[in-house]
């Protein structure tokens, strides 16, 4: 194993590879349900995760960060196998972003093809809704005669980033590889963890507020529009809570967004861009955005604002004829319209005729409603924002007095799960009963604008369901030498799906390819160059895009090459059906290369009397010898040799990894 610091400096490596991109109940890849007895759970319940790890490993805990590595005792710094997991917040500039849409494999992929001598062994992605996965496998040399394994799971959940990667030398694969792939798979996100970051993801509460038009002042009452009075749910017939004059200038517009935070803009008619403002009441700090209003056109203030089902957040002109979304989750502003949907209707001049009162003044419901109030007399007027089409007719109200000056609604929901709409008025709040058309009196207080988000929760809180898969599938990847990791550029790519001839693939000068097709669908892929063990495999692509390399590996005196498939009856030397794939294989290569001689080498696990285990894989290696035989390949081209349980090349502790060690290799002895 390399050196600690050796370590930390290819660790460092893939973070900043990686670093470029960035729920409730158990989510992810769930704890496998076969995990030796004898193995220990680690739950951090905090951040929202648990993983088991084997019996004998120890846990080293950094306090400094919430990270923790898993490790072949007894020193840490030298550990000859280890797994370490860290997470840390994401950037606020790639919080709300979905962190595969920035495609993380291409990057990593060429980056990896920078590493000493790499071979990339799997790249890919998946996309779970409430959480995303790259998962990666890949060796490169650390020095002229040693290799490194890394294999790892970034994840992405709540605007976190956790990072599980197991990291030892390949000369450690027998012994450490097969339980550190099993402690990378048996990570879960579990329970709540970590109040989720991204925006989308957090649940807007039950408060409720409003912009304060009037403040009193030495005993007179005089313009406010600066102050913001809350209230807990629907109780808005209590004090209010103040937050005296929060807002750096004076507004008619405020919207509530699913962080709760509150978000406004000036209501000066300066007809440039104008900059929002966020004020979190939780802190009582605020302080401009990044998001740029348009120019509100001559003589227009922006008037009204409010929150939709996603948690945009909509900004509108006095005269109806500039609509425009904000959208905290892309972090971006466009506009909806640049003309009021209201002029192409019939009744338009009895609320647009020179002189009227102002109809902007809206909220939204959870269909994409837009409820705008005539500010003269109160009459409701709707608007389907995605089709731009209003409603046939305006919806009047009694109950309301007569004289002018209604400045806003909101829809919110209560306690019980009832939607209450709420119309500011001149002197008061007012509750409408939409079904009777009727308003009731609420409390006094003259408000410019209310916000409130909460009629959305539902939506929020309901799980995410996977997104579909993508409808293709691509594989990249090089053909290389497998001790070497050079390129092989002359050789021969093959690749047909079932019941289709094999279709050539190019390869280019670094020996790389791209094959398309349909995700799990299996394909039949081979190749071949002379000099080399032919590779003769199927290959199911994972949906979207994938990398993962091929290798070949030399025919020359001393290449072993297993036969992991050959399979035998336990405690007999009585091949399996199963075995005839591999056994095939072995006999294409030896009746295309006729100078070829081998050495069979049987193997066993530890289990019962080693004499009688040498005695057994003797008879299973005599066994492989005569099928050759029967099929044209001379005798004296095929030696064994029966090991038993000497050379295990997995460990014996447990049958997950004992029945990697019942096997059939062949060792190239003459010919090449």
């Amino acid at each position: 194993m390399v050196l600690r610091a050796e370590r930390l400096k290819w660790l460092c490596f893939l973070w900043l590879l990686l670093a470029g991109w960035g729920m409730a109940g158990p989510v992810g890849a769930q704890v496998p349900a076969e995990v030796p007895a004898d193995w220990q759970r680690f739950t951090d319940a905090a951040t929202g995760y648990q993983l088991v790890y084997p019996h004998g490993w120890l846990v080293h805990e950094e306090k400094e960060a919430p990270n923790v590595s898993f490790y072949v005792g007894p020193d840490w710094a030298a550990a000859p196998a280890v797994v370490q997991l860290s997470s840390q917040p994401l950037p606020a500039s790639r919080v709300n972003q979905p962190p595969l849409a920035a495609d993380p494999l291409d990057s990593v992929w060429q980056a990896l093809l920078a590493l000493p001598r790499a071979q990339v062994l799997q790249l890919s992605q998946h996309d779970a809704g409430s959480y995303q996965e790259l998962r990666y496998e890949y060796t490169y040399a650390d020095s002229a005669a040693a290799r490194t394994r890394v294999l790892g799971r970034l994840l992405w959940r709540g605007g976190y980033e956790f990072r599980l990667e197991y990291r030892a030398a390949t000369a450690r694969d027998a012994q450490y590889l097969a339980p550190g792939r099993q402690l990378l798979n048996s990570f879960a996100f579990v329970g709540p963890g970590r109040p989720s970051r991204r925006y989308a993801e957090q649940l807007c509460d039950d408060k409720l507020y409003g912009i304060a038009a009037l403040r009193a002042h030495d005993g007179i009452w005089e313009d406010d529009c600066r102050t913001i009075h809350e209230w807990t749910g629907n109780a808005l017939t209590a004090a209010p809570k103040i937050h005296r004059r929060v807002l750096p200038f004076q507004s008619y517009a405020l919207a509530k967004g699913f962080d709760n935070c509150l978000y406004s803009v000036t209501k000066s008619p300066t007809n440039q861009p104008e900059r929002v403002y966020r004020y979190n009441p939780a802190t009582r700090q605020g302080g401009y955005t990044g998001w740029e209003l348009p120019a509100q056109g001559s003589g227009n203030v922006w008037i009204s604002a409010a929150t939709d089902r996603r948690g945009d957040l909509l900004f509108i002109t006095n005269d109806a004829n500039l609509l425009v979304r904000v959208s905290p989750v892309t972090d971006s502003v466009t506009v909806v319209w640049t003309r009021d949907p209201l002029r192409a209707m019939p009744y338009y001049p009895t609320v647009g005729f020179a002189g009227a009162g102002t109809h902007a003044n809206f909220c939204l419901d959870e269909t994409d409603t837009l409820y705008a109030v005539y500010s003269t007399n109160g009459t409701l007027l709707k608007i389907d924002v995605p089709t731009r089409q209003p409603a046939p007719l305006p919806l009047p109200l009694t109950g309301l007095p007569a004289q002018g000056g209604y400045s806003d609604l909101l829809m919110q929901q209560d306690t019980s799960g009832r939607r209450r709409l709420y119309v500011a008025g001149p002197k008061s709040v007012y509750e409408i009963d939409l079904a009777r058309q009727q308003a009731t009196y609420v409390r006094r207080g003259v408000y410019t604008d209310l916000a409130g988000c909460n009629l959305f929760r539902r939506n929020q809180a309901a799980s995410l369901p996977a997104p579909p898969s993508p409808p293709t599938a691509t594989w990249q990847g090089r053909v290389l030498d497998a001790e070497s990791q050079a390129p092989l550029p002359q050789a021969r790519l093959s690749v047909a799906e079932p019941g289709t001839a094999a279709a050539g693939r190019t390869l280019t000068a670094a020996g790389e390819f791209l094959v398309a097709g349909v995700p799990a669908q299996p394909y039949q892929v081979r190749v071949q160059l002379s000099g080399y063990l032919p590779l003769d495999t199927v290959y199911q692509l994972t949906a979207g895009p994938s990398f993962q390399d091929i290798v070949l590996r030399p025919l020359r005196p001393g290449t072993v090459l297993r036969l992991d498939n050959v399979e035998f009856e336990q405690g007999k030397a009585v091949l399996l059906p199963s075995s005839a794939p591999d056994l095939n294989r072995l006999l294409d290569l030896l009746t295309t290369s006729p100078e070829l001689t081998i050495e069979l080498r049987g193997h066993t696990d530890n289990q019962g009397d080693p004499q009688l285990n040498v005695q057994l894989s003797e008879q299973r290696v005599a066994v492989v010898k005569a099928y050759l035989v029967s099929q044209g390949i001379a005798a004296g081209r095929i030696t064994g040799l029966g090991l038993g349980g000497t050379e295990p090349r997995a460990s014996n502790a447990q049958e997950a990894t004992r029945r990697l060690n019942r096997r059939v290799e062949f060792r190239i002895t003459g010919g090449r």
